[in-house]
Order: structure tokens, then sequence, then C-alpha cells
């Protein structure tokens, strides 16, 4: 499946050179969509493969990858079509979705026995077999929360900035300083945490990020300069970097091994879910109640996301193990 979507984005984001109207422009973006996954299928193939006493701190490595990747790239796409002209971006990232493809071909190593269609069990099945489905359930609820707070803010940045410093000549310059903060307290944190995970308990962790993250979303809403909302979304990635691989790994010890792939394509849905519902919600938000609403909103999803996970946890919290 990594394959697969390597091979499907080297000529959907290499084909963006070569398009003549917008239409095939927005034909090729859906497909990219279509044939991607490639992230969920690493995510997956790293819990299956890797001990269970330190998924922890390799899913927490693959966050910082993912982090690092979307944090670079819109800059570096920048600075390319600068230098070489904006089709040759394309061909660029094409270019290097085909390295990625080589790489996963003949250095990704995987231990896999096929599995008979009629052997494979349906996803009824899998859940069945999932000991605690509401903490998996949960678990997909946080991935939710936790891509609709971080992508709440971002149709109103610019705005709320220019609120604050309305004669600030150079806007665009600290909304994407801010923007990127979060992600590099998460790059940090992430492999830490993770290993951290390993030792005392990923639900601990949880609930630890979860906690961290309300007491820095509300603060968001008080804020009076630009570098204060900077720094405070500085320290919210050192929350959020704890709770992607702690998710992650507390997924891979929930699912049975045959549901691993399944498991993680529904959370990288939701994960989905909270990308589009984010900007909707921070937008609305916005528009009725003020840029300080936005802040309180999504403290309040959070704030119902702990009651929920400490409601899910309650059977372990006296314990290191979550299975």
């Amino acid at each position: 499946m990594m394959v697969r979507a390597a091979i499907g984005m080297t000529f959907t984001m290499g084909g963006l050179a070569f398009v003549p109207n917008v239409y095939w422009l927005l034909f090729l973006r859906f497909m990219t969509g279509v044939l991607s996954g490639y992230i969920p299928n690493a995510t997956a193939l790293i819990a299956s493969q890797a001990p269970k006493h330190k998924s922890g701190w390799a899913l927490g490595t693959l966050s910082t990858g993912v982090i690092a990747g979307n944090l670079i790239g819109p800059s570096m796409g920048g600075a390319l079509a600068q230098f070489f002209g904006m089709r040759n971006v394309f061909l660029i990232t094409g270019t290097i979705l085909a390295i990625t493809t080589v790489l996963t071909i003949f250095f990704v190593k995987e231990e896999v026995k096929p599995v008979e269609k009629k052997d494979m069990l349906s996803n009824k099945e899998i859940f069945e077999k999932i000991p605690k489905k509401s903490i998996v359930i949960g678990l997909f609820i946080t991935t939710l929360v936790l891509n609709l707070g971080v992508n709440s803010i971002t149709p109103i940045l610019t705005l709320y900035i220019r609120s604050l410093a309305p004669h600030s000549s150079n806007i665009l310059f600290v909304s994407g300083l801010i923007v990127s903060a979060v992600g590099v307290s998460a790059v940090i944190s992430s492999p830490i945490l993770g290993r951290f995970g390993d030792k005392y308990g990923n639900h601990r962790v949880l609930l630890g990020g979860l906690i961290f993250s309300l007491f820095i979303y509300i603060p968001m809403g008080f804020i009076n300069a630009p570098w204060q909302l900077g720094a405070l979304r500085f320290l919210l990635g050192f929350g959020t970097g704890a709770l992607m691989p702690s998710i992650n790994s507390l997924l891979s010890r929930l699912t049975p091994f045959e549901g691993v792939s399944r498991i993680f394509s529904y959370n990288q849905m939701f994960g989905n879910f909270g990308q589009v519902m984010g900007p909707l919600v921070g937008s609305a938000i916005a528009g009725t109640m003020g840029y300080s609403s936005v802040f309180f909103v999504t403290s309040a999803f959070v704030f119902v996301n702990i009651i929920i996970s400490t409601f899910n946890f309650r059977d372990y919290l006296k314990s290191n193990q979550i299975v």
C-alpha cells in the first residue's frame, strides 16, 4: 500500500506541471487524495513491526518526520517556485516522490503473511476482537479534536494578528512564524514523549498532553500582542507532540494484528475530518463571536475530550500498561 501510494502520487503530483487548465489541476489534486495513504500505512507498518515496548518511541519518531515535512514543505515550495518557476516545483516534487518509491521498494522490509480473501476479517469482526472498543473510539475522537484545534486558527490567523498589531508591515512573515511555532516544539517533543509513554504509560502521557493543551488554549483568548500568540503556540506543540505518538501506540496495542491497517486508516479519517472542521469552526466562530472566541470554543472541545478520555482510562490510570 505504501508503494501504491508513492507511485500514484509520483504521477499525480508530477503531472501537475503539465496541466493545461484549472480543471485538470483540480482533477489531479483530487486523484492525489484518492491515491494517497502513505502516512497511515507507514504508521500501521511501524505499529505492527516495532516491539510493543518501543512502539511509542518509534511512532513518535515517525510523527517527528511528518511534522517536519509539514513545516519544511510550504517554505521549500515557495523557494523552489521563486528560483525554478512554479511548474517546475511539481516536477521536483514528483522526482522526490519517485525516489521515495524506490527507497520504499528496496529498503522498507515487512514480515507479512498474505491473507486469503475468504479468510479476511470484516470490519465488524475486527471491532468485535478489540477488547476495549470505547477506548479506540475515544482515541479517534482525540485525533479529530487535535486536528480541529490546531487548524481552527488557520483561516483567521492573519486577520487576528492584524487586529493585534494594526501598524505591522510584515504580517505574512509573522503569521508564518506563528503557524510554524507549534510544529517546531512538536518535532522536539514527539520522540521524547513517545519514549516517556513507553516507560510510564501512553494513556498517562495522552491525558497529560490534553490537560496541558487546555491550559495553553485558554490564555490565547486574552493576548494583546502577536509575540504572545507565538509563544503560546510554541508551548502548545509540547502538548500536541505528546498526543499523536500516544494515540498511535495505544491503537497498536489494542488492535488485533490483522486489523491494524484498517484501524489506523479510520484514525486517519477522523484526523482528516478534524482538518476540515477546524477551519470551518474557526471561521464561523470568528465571524459571529470574535477572534478570541475561537480559542475558548477550542478549549471547550479539548475539555470534553479530557472528560471522555479520563472516563475511558479510569480502569488503567493506576497501571503503566493499557493491556
